[in-house]
């Protein structure tokens, strides 16, 4: 039988399971982003319907009106699987008797993977001021992205003893990985450059507990902010890239340039090789193209039949 919590019957009963379910989770190790992550949809949902926690019949009821209305896949997943987290871990402790919402299933997403032509990034990687800290921080975080495929929130967490610029790598440290699983990534000589006049550029009185990727002021950089410097220079290009398109662009790039699927996995820190896949899947309509460079015909006959049409030129040559 499952450990019961004593609990009165009033509108906290919800507040006080909450907080026990965090520090739960704490304990477990879980990021403060996932703690953010759960307080915020639980408490969410809570506090639109205050008196349905200790009415079981209820709770189902605010439960399926709260997800039953129009909201975009992803953002149903995500209050789905918090709210799910929290009241099975309920049921584990019993508080409640049963969750409501224990067999709901996420909605399939589309997956969102914008491609950028090469000449926009290149006219992306001009636009920082790299004779300001500011500046010159962008430009090494841009390159980092687009030469490893990092995660953003993993960046901003990156310490300068975390490159080994002797060697060309950057450890991701576990409490730092989105997978909690470390992983060293390989990075190349103009990006480790970018890397190293990045620090010589910091303030002499930070110490080695500042972040690489930091404010001018020192304080750790954030999403919010780095979501508002691409914004900035989006608007400069007349083209909208968000933080993580570079992750993607990295991926495609990184396969169309003959790159591995089961490197691509470890390098971008993918738990399956199915999300790995959705990248191979796009870059599909590029197969053509790599078979006319690839096929072995192109040696046996020496000489190149590249495109389709070269067949049709000399076929016509021939009449």
């Amino acid at each position: 039988m499952p450990k019961q919590l004593k609990v009165n019957n009033s509108n906290s009963d919800w507040e006080d399971a909450l907080q026990l379910f965090l520090s739960y989770k704490k304990a477990q190790g879980r990021s403060d982003l996932t703690i953010r992550d759960y307080e915020r949809h639980i408490s969410s949902f809570f506090r639109r319907y205050p008196d349905c926690f200790n009415d079981t019949e209820k709770l189902r009821k605010c439960l399926i009106e709260y997800l039953s209305q129009p909201m975009k896949p992803v953002t149903y997943n995500l209050r789905m699987k918090n709210l799910k987290a929290f009241l099975n871990w309920c049921v584990e402790e019993g508080i409640i008797p049963s969750n409501p919402i224990a067999k709901f299933k996420p909605r399939k997403t589309d997956d969102r993977i914008v491609e950028i032509d090469i000449e926009t990034l290149q006219k992306l990687l001009q636009l920082p001021d790299r004779k300001t800290f500011a500046g010159l921080r962008d430009y090494a975080l841009m390159l980092l992205t687009l030469d490893t495929g990092i995660r953003p929130k993993e960046a901003f967490s990156l310490l300068k003893d975390h490159f080994d610029f002797k060697n060309l790598q950057v450890v991701i440290p576990s409490d730092v990985a989105k997978t909690r699983v470390s992983r060293v990534l390989p990075i190349s000589p103009v990006t480790a450059n970018a890397i190293k006049k990045l620090i010589s550029s910091r303030h002499p009185q930070w110490d080695d507990s500042v972040p690489v990727f930091c404010s001018v002021s020192g304080k750790p950089l954030n999403r919010y902010r780095w979501n508002e410097r691409m914004r900035e220079y989006s608007k400069q290009l007349g083209v909208k890239i968000r933080p993580y398109d570079l992750r993607h662009m990295f991926a495609l790039l990184y396969l169309k340039n003959g790159g591995y699927e089961l490197s691509l996995q470890k390098i971008m820190g993918h738990t399956t090789l199915e999300m790995t896949k959705k990248y191979v899947h796009f870059t599909q309509k590029d197969l053509q193209e790599i078979h006319a460079k690839a096929t072995p015909i192109n040696t046996l006959l020496k000489q190149p039949l590249n495109r389709v049409g070269n067949i049709k030129n000399q076929n016509k040559k021939k009449e």
